[in-house]
């Protein structure tokens, strides 16, 4: 066991005894099944932040009466890491999913995790794993920082004790093909004053029977609209949704609290503004994109994601109605921002926005 000394924070580390790192085949990578060596965690206790600790990946144990299993008190965030052609480990805009764990917080009446143990406990794992962060184009490390609440205790109120943790895995990509998505008639994801914009697991439990329904009529994915009119579009359920209709990016704003505040949308806004392409934050009701669509002005349609970067979506299903977009050669636009994310995060253009972080070696 060692121990690295931070200002406030001092991290203890317990290295693996043998790398597990041979038995994986590179070239043949799952997303979200294969871990890294090593896990990081925190505990909240009697309201300080404390046990900073570096341990090899592994179970974890805690009593079944806790209360984030009984009533919900979990949040996440995505992230992903790269490496240069230098072999420097890059981050996408780090301190951004920080800052959106700290409001995931907030909304879930959880205490936010100090920068500090985030930043120094992050960057500590990825120097460990640092061999895990595959090579080849397409794959990444992704990285996965949570919290849930630990009072051992069966009632409804919020927890005093909560666990931080990242672990990370190495993955290729989310989609291999462009996605099929049904719009929502039925079901809801979010609604205003609720918990939408919160990357909280009881957003993505409540989507998964319906996501089931909608494989099973051929699609991948349901598109969401609002929960009181079924009219607005919101998010896709794992990303945010873009459209191009007649040369035009629209994409649905964020401002009613029910549209996760996607790092990777706001990077494709950023993009879009500054090359020029006219772009569009705003209601956006599914009306719209069938009149688009019904007229030959749908020229694309596109979910960005962490996990799925930037998506083609090839059909929108809706009301009995198949609307086919254009083959993936055919969207310029969304090809553009695609490759330009791509050699951002990977180092391989210039970075005009300042979001590449560069873990210290």
């Amino acid at each position: 066991m060692e121990t690295l000394e931070t200002r406030e924070y001092p991290i203890r580390i317990n290295r693996i005894a043998k790398s597990r790192i041979e038995s994986v085949d590179f070239s043949k990578i799952p997303f979200g099944k294969v871990f890294s060596d090593h896990m990081f965690y925190a505990d909240y206790v009697n309201g300080k932040w404390t046990n900073a600790t570096i341990e090899p990946y592994g179970n974890i144990s805690f009593a079944p009466s806790i209360s984030g299993l009984h009533y919900g008190q979990l949040i996440f965030e995505g992230m992903k890491a790269y490496k240069n052609e230098a072999g420097d480990t890059l981050l996408f805009r780090p301190l951004m999913n920080y800052d959106r764990m700290v409001k995931s917080a907030k909304r879930m009446a959880m205490p936010a995790v100090p920068k500090e143990i985030f930043k120094e406990g992050l960057q500590e794992l990825l120097r460990l794993d640092n061999d895990w962060i595959p090579p080849r184009p397409g794959a990444s490390l992704y990285i996965r920082p949570f919290m849930f609440a630990t009072d051992e205790y069966v009632g409804i109120r919020p927890s005093e004790n909560y666990r931080f943790m990242i672990f990370t895995c190495p993955v290729g990509p989310y989609y291999d093909r462009p996605v099929k998505v049904k719009v929502a008639e039925k079901y809801v994801r979010a609604f205003e004053g609720g918990t939408g914009q919160a990357k909280t697991a009881g957003n993505y439990a409540a989507t998964l029977m319906p996501v089931i329904e909608a494989k099973e009529q051929g699609f991948d994915q349901i598109l969401w609209l609002d929960g009181c009119h079924f009219e607005e579009v919101h998010e896709i359920g794992t990303m945010n949704v873009f459209f191009v209709i007649d040369g035009t990016v629209v994409t649905p704003s964020t401002e009613k609290g029910t549209i996760l505040e996607g790092v990777t949308r706001d990077s494709v806004i950023k993009i879009f503004e500054h090359k020029g392409v006219p772009v569009e934050v705003r209601p956006l009701k599914i009306a719209e994109v069938v009149e688009a669509h019904e007229k030959g002005l749908l020229h694309d349609a596109f979910g960005a994601g962490t996990a799925a970067t930037i998506a083609h979506i090839s059909e929108i299903g809706y009301k009995g109605k198949h609307m086919i977009l254009p083959d993936v050669k055919d969207r310029p636009i969304s090809n553009m921002v695609k490759e330009e994310l791509i050699n951002i995060k990977r180092g391989r253009t210039a970075d005009p926005f300042d979001w590449i972080y560069t873990v210290p070696a």
